[in-house]
């Protein structure tokens, strides 16, 4: 912003209707100022209040320097800079979980490669690799499905399978697991 006889003005030179205008007086400006700063209870009863300065007066500066349309202005450009900065607030948390996301699993594909498949109990490598498929899917941007409840893997409700079908469903796990570290490592 640059000034222009004494007044803000932006790139174009044009001036905000919220700050003074070319023909406002410095005392007719600082009333509007009161006025608009007052926020969405803001009147001419208030500002008369805060100046002590003629009703009369003042009602002649609103309609004159059009106070209700200047204030409106100023109330949707202060909206439009908050929202900016609510938006700018929240790229900045996703940048910053996602340098997090980052270095926690870069812990966790390590800590995952020196683990040895055959040491792991059957639900222990089941949840394994239940976590694994969740992330893949979410990174693939599969939506869950059921209004945010995927729908279980086939078998994955350990107690309904009997011994030899858990045994069979952990050992297809093992070897899917063990691929995978295998894939990862390289």
């Amino acid at each position: 912003m640059g000034e222009k006889e004494g007044c803000p003005v932006d790139h174009r030179g044009a001036v905000d209707v919220w700050e003074r205008q070319a023909r406002e007086s410095p005392q007719a400006f600082e009333a509007f100022a009161a006025y608009r700063d007052l926020g969405p209870a803001r009147s001419i009863t208030k500002v008369v209040q805060q100046l002590g300065k003629s009703r009369a007066l003042l009602s002649r500066w609103s309609s004159q320097y059009a106070w209700v349309m200047r204030a409106s202005a100023y109330d949707r450009e202060q909206d439009r800079l908050f929202l900016a900065e609510q938006q700018q607030a929240r790229r900045d948390v996703a940048r910053r979980h996602a340098k997090l996301a980052q270095a926690f699993l870069g812990k966790a594909v390590a800590r995952l490669q020196g683990l040895d498949p055959r040491e792991l109990s059957p639900s222990e490598l089941l949840r394994y690799f239940q976590v694994a498929a969740e992330i893949e899917r979410r990174a693939a941007g599969e939506e869950m499905a059921g209004g945010g409840e995927r729908d279980k893997p086939e078998g994955a409700d350990l107690e309904s399978l009997s011994d030899e079908d858990r045994r069979s469903r952990m050992e297809l796990l093992r070897r899917e697991l063990e691929r995978r570290l295998a894939e990862g490592a390289q």
